[in-house]
């Protein structure tokens, strides 16, 4: 029997059959729970927490990279310079700073010169107190600020005078290292020579070595308020020059007695006589002529460009 074919479909409800015809086409569009738990999407969480977990790890490598270089430039340091030892030097307080300047600068009638050491537990004499707690102990910040304020005073003085030039704070501060590298050397020559050991030898040698700036900054101050802007020349120079230099000389012969010269019993038995005579004329010739020819040599340091501008 024959039928007549069926009526055409139209065109939009042939899209809606091919889109929903069959169950296992793909869905064009996520609409169902299903689709939230497409393997995709946990692969997309996986990647941002590795990302995440990279990242942190690079900054850990990093981090601890630039701490194994820091302990390595540290250590390279302390290889050379005993940076808890010098620690030691600056543990200073401000009666310390003050009651020390007027020791310097007033050394005459001070007792005693030895330095205190710590008792420990089981009875017997340890390291030295720091500064803070012995004023005998030398220390490093009144001579390195000493130095500091000496070459900036010089300069600022021949400024007052019309004397400054660019050149003087790099000559000045070259001359004041000079002296105390020199100075420095030969004392620790003159150890050498003599038998002299002591652990922290060359740190006090560095420290006592820049106590003669205190010295030359008065002379430098007070010569230039009396002889009214003439420096150090005239006779009120080196009036105030003679006596800081005795004083520092003083203040040296005193203090380094007890880093030259044996203080125990013990150790004068271990030191024949005339080593001991020899050290005790060292320590004369470093206290007195030594410190008085670098002292003249900083404080007419200052009076150089004045006679430069003068030709």
């Amino acid at each position: 029997m024959m039928r007549s074919p069926p009526p055409p479909v139209p065109q939009q409800q042939q899209q809606q059959q091919s889109g929903y015809g069959s169950p296992y086409q793909p869905q064009p569009g996520g609409g169902g729970g299903a689709s939230h738990m497409h393997p995709a999407y946990g692969s997309f969480l996986n990647d941002q927490t590795a990302q995440m977990g990279l990242q942190v790890g690079k900054s850990a490598v990093m981090a601890g990279q630039e701490l194994m270089e820091q302990n390595t430039d540290h250590s390279k340091f302390n290889r050379y310079i005993n940076v808890s030892a010098l620690k030691h030097y600056f543990n200073v307080s401000n009666s310390y700073v003050l009651s020390k300047l007027l020791l310097v600068l007033f050394p005459w009638r001070h007792r005693p010169w030895s330095r205190k050491q710590a008792i420990s537990s089981s009875g017997q004499e340890g390291f030295f107190l720091p500064p803070r707690e012995d004023i005998n102990s030398p220390d490093m910040y009144i001579p390195v600020m000493a130095c500091v304020t000496y070459i900036l005073l010089s300069t600022v003085l021949a400024g007052l005078r019309g004397a400054f030039h660019p050149e003087l704070l790099g000559l000045t501060a070259t001359t004041a290292f000079a002296v105390v590298i020199v100075e420095i050397l030969a004392l620790k020559l003159g150890c050498y020579l003599l038998a002299i050991s002591n652990e922290s030898q060359l740190l006090d040698l560095v420290a006592y070595s820049g106590y003669k700036f205190v010295g030359i900054i008065v002379t430098l101050v007070v010569s230039e308020v009396l002889s009214r802007g003439s420096g150090t020349g005239g006779w009120a120079g080196w009036t105030v020059f003679a006596y800081c230099f005795l004083a520092n000389a003083f203040f040296l012969l005193r203090s380094l007695k007890y880093v030259l010269l044996p203080e125990n019993a013990a150790d004068r038995h271990t030191v024949a006589r005339s080593q001991r005579n020899r050290r005790t004329q060292f320590l004369f010739i470093y206290s007195y002529i030594v410190q008085f020819v670098f002292m003249w040599v900083l404080s007419r340091q200052e009076a150089a460009p004045k006679a430069v501008v003068g030709k």
